[in-house]
């Protein structure tokens, strides 16, 4: 089997033994089992567990066999691509955000769209993660690339824009956000502010707005 299948088949103990032959594997992207793009192992095995090929806690133990051989969790330093973090981030993998930062990973890189980790988190509603990453000193009111937007009105918007799928804790995130000094005032890109996507039937984020 090849370590693409090894890694979609969580078969960990023959994934351990091929990279110990092999470990320049370690950092070889491979691709999705229906998609011929090429991603490092790191981002791979996000899209595994937000696929549901295997949960996440399979996910940790794939990713720590791969990091345990050299795995790079900073792969990607150019703007506009995702690193593993900001893959964890946007794909639902909290667990795998963490071992990442656990190992170096940098929480200001941007990517998809020039979002960070922080970005990520916030669109998709993952207030555990969110809470830790306030807590490492990132820009709270950094504005990713294509939209100019901060992590508080990419909160707003996944919650609004995301579809059922992605509305998880985007209220409990715009609350993390603004404790930590996030601007309601900053717009983005075509200048609306966060609020100004919120509806009437949305209490509980413009009860966050109306308190500030």
């Amino acid at each position: 089997m090849n370590i693409r299948d090894l890694v979609f088949s969580a078969n960990l103990e023959a994934l351990n033994n091929l990279l110990t032959r092999n470990p320049e594997l370690a950092n070889a992207e491979f691709s999705l089992p229906d998609n011929k793009a090429t991603e490092h192992p790191l981002h791979r095995i996000c899209d595994g567990v937000f696929s549901e090929y295997y949960s996440e806690e399979t996910g940790l133990e794939l990713a720590k066999v791969f990091i345990n051989h050299g795995a790079d969790v900073n792969v990607h330093r150019n703007e506009g691509i995702d690193s593993p973090l900001t893959a964890a981030s946007s794909l639902h993998c909290d667990q795998l955000a963490h071992l990442y930062i656990q190992h170096g990973a940098h929480i200001d890189h941007k990517g998809c769209h020039g979002g960070t980790a922080l970005h990520w988190a916030s669109w998709c509603g993952r207030d555990v993660l969110v809470k830790d990453l306030v807590q490492l000193a990132p820009d709270i009111n950094q504005r990713c690339i294509d939209f100019k937007s901060t992590p508080l009105f990419w909160a707003i918007h996944g919650y609004k824009f995301g579809g059922t799928g992605n509305r998880h804790n985007q209220a409990n995130c715009a609350s993390i956000l603004l404790d930590h000094g996030a601007s309601p005032s900053i717009p983005n890109f075509e200048g609306s502010l966060p609020k100004q996507l919120l509806e009437a039937d949305y209490r509980e984020l413009l009860t966050l707005f109306d308190l500030r």
